[in-house]
């Protein structure tokens, strides 16, 4: 199983990116998807996640009204659109996915995340 994360970049502030994260080896049209962030030096952050059927989503405090978080189960991808970017924003984003939305939408030290992608950088200069 593999969770492939694409679309990250420099980008100036103000600008946007849509990040995207491929998911293989099995469906997870049945699983809750999501993405984390960690910057230089600090904690590892929830961004963003939602429902198998993508009815239900939530956000970080930090994202929230800037970004927007999508799937496609027929392409077995989750996609992070994230518009007004800010310096701070500047992080790894990681993909994840678990069976249990409320693992990934959590603000915990170590949440309970079954499948963790690798890292897309995205750098916002000011």
């Amino acid at each position: 199983v593999q969770l492939q994360a694409s679309g990250g970049g420099w980008v100036q502030a103000g600008g946007s990116l849509r990040l995207s994260c491929a998911a293989s080896g099995r469906s997870f049209s049945g699983d809750a998807m999501g993405w984390f962030r960690r910057a230089p030096g600090k904690e590892r952050e929830f961004v963003a996640a939602i429902n198998w059927s993508g009815g239900v989503t939530y956000y970080g405090d930090s994202v929230k009204g800037r970004s927007t978080i999508s799937r496609d189960n027929a392409k077995n991808t989750v996609y992070l659109q994230m518009n007004s970017l800010k310096p701070e924003d500047t992080a790894v984003y990681y993909c994840v996915a678990d069976s249990e939305l409320h693992h990934i939408a959590n603000t915990g030290p170590n949440p309970p995340i079954d499948y963790w992608g690798q890292g897309t950088q995205v750098t916002v200069s000011s």
